[in-house]
């Protein structure tokens, strides 16, 4: 299925360009069509992971009131000081190489420590030369699900048996044979209907479920067993991998 925002994204960083200016100069009357697309976050950042261009949704979720207020900061001068250094060496390690992240699960703390579960996606910005000039990014909230499509009971009936059984390893061969359908069909109507693959929803009702009991008096590795990881370890990189922070990091920041 065709993403405009993401189709959106690819045309900004294929544009030929010679400096960040040049392209921020040919979005500025756009630039509001971004405020105005709900449940989306939508930045531009130079060379130095600085903020140079953020949709209203962004300010408002870091606890500003104007967009101008972001414009020249990095993520560790918005975010919280135990996150913000975290989402800054993303940025950086994107500039560094020209990494893309595509489609990442993510679960982010705004301002006021909400949970928002997004899927993430960040591009290089490149000069006529091929020089990485800044990037490009933005952070979807997981919509609503298409319970309208013909697919969606089965759909639903494999979110439940992985919201039941995320405790243990769970093979896509048991999910297809919920669904009826192959492994190919399967990706293909979850990603329709939950934005997610399987594999993803898995993740998400795994840590979904630690991030609730990171809030009790438990200890990291009976939360990492609760929750269908091997050991300790396992547990936070995974914890790391999406939502940024240790599982140490994200009990402390509900203190």
């Amino acid at each position: 299925m065709t993403d405009p925002i993401t189709n959106m994204l690819d045309l900004i960083t294929t544009s030929p360009l010679h400096t960040l200016d040049q392209l921020l100069a040919s979005l500025e009357q756009v630039s509001a069509l971004f405020d105005a697309v709900p449940g989306v976050v939508f930045f531009i950042k130079d060379s130095e992971a600085r903020y140079a261009l953020v949709n209203q949704t962004l300010a408002q979720r870091c606890g500003f009131k104007r967009k101008q207020d972001l414009l020249g900061r990095t993520a560790e001068e918005v975010f919280p000081a135990r996150f913000g250094p975290l989402y800054t060496a993303q940025d950086r390690r994107v500039l560094a190489d020209g990494r893309r992240l595509s489609d990442q699960l993510e679960l982010h703390l705004y301002y006021g420590n909400q949970p928002i579960w997004c899927l993430t996606h960040k591009l290089a910005l490149r000069n006529h030369d091929g020089d990485i000039i800044g990037l490009a990014g933005i952070s979807r909230d997981l919509q609503a699900l298409q319970s309208t499509h013909p697919a969606y009971q089965k759909l639903v009936e494999v979110d439940a048996y992985i919201r039941e059984h995320f405790a243990r390893p769970i093979l896509l061969e048991e999910l297809t044979a919920i669904a009826g359908l192959s492994i190919a069909q399967l990706e293909r109507q979850c990603k329709r209907i939950f934005q997610l693959t399987p594999r993803q929803m898995i993740h998400k009702a795994r840590l979904g479920e630690a991030s609730r009991l990171l809030l009790q008096d438990l200890s990291i590795t009976e939360i990492a067993l609760r929750c269908g990881y091997t050991d300790h370890s396992a547990f936070s990189r995974q914890f790391r991998a999406l939502t940024g922070f240790s599982p140490s990091q994200y009990r402390a920041s509900q203190d």
